[in-house]
């Protein structure tokens, strides 16, 4: 298997009122993806507006070598939730730290993309930017523990 190095370079970064990382109430969170990278053109925007939602992977650039987890641990350090290894979840600190998140798309304004529940904070390089498209959803049931249920409960 090859063992290449992968490097990525942001297309954008986030604006947004929210500078903290705390863990929920995104719902009315509204941000600006600033389309920063010379090289994507002015039109590699175009027909953007035409959806209602936007997939968008971005970095954790303030999570540090030393909070990245390897294993398992309780969500959000919560004693009566399960152990549970961290590709289990949708932490911050993940082995590469990326993050995506399903926001409501506002509008298009050049290379500016204005977004609603984008949980990512103010200053985060974007990676994607990427239609949500019911055909790439998931087909049938999903299932999920209880405990992330409650996780979520004000997340949104």
């Amino acid at each position: 298997m090859p063992t290449d190095t992968i490097t990525m370079t942001p297309i954008g970064v986030v604006s947004s009122p929210r500078t903290d990382l705390s863990d929920d109430d995104w719902g009315s969170v509204e941000s600006t993806i600033i389309i920063t990278s010379p090289d994507l053109r002015d039109d590699a925007l175009l027909g953007l507006d035409t959806f209602s939602h936007l997939d968008v992977v971005f970095y954790f650039n303030r999570v540090t070598a030393d909070d990245i987890e390897h294993g398992a641990r309780r969500p959000r350090g919560r004693q009566e939730w399960p152990l549970v290894g961290i590709l289990a979840q949708r932490a911050k600190a993940r082995p590469n730290r990326i993050g995506v998140s399903c926001c409501r798309l506002i509008s298009v304004n050049g290379r500016e993309i204005r977004v609603q529940g984008l949980d990512a904070i103010n200053h985060t390089p974007v990676l994607d930017v990427k239609p949500c498209m019911r055909e790439f959803q998931p087909i049938g049931d999903v299932t999920q523990p209880a405990w992330s249920h409650e996780l979520m409960k004000d997340y949104y």
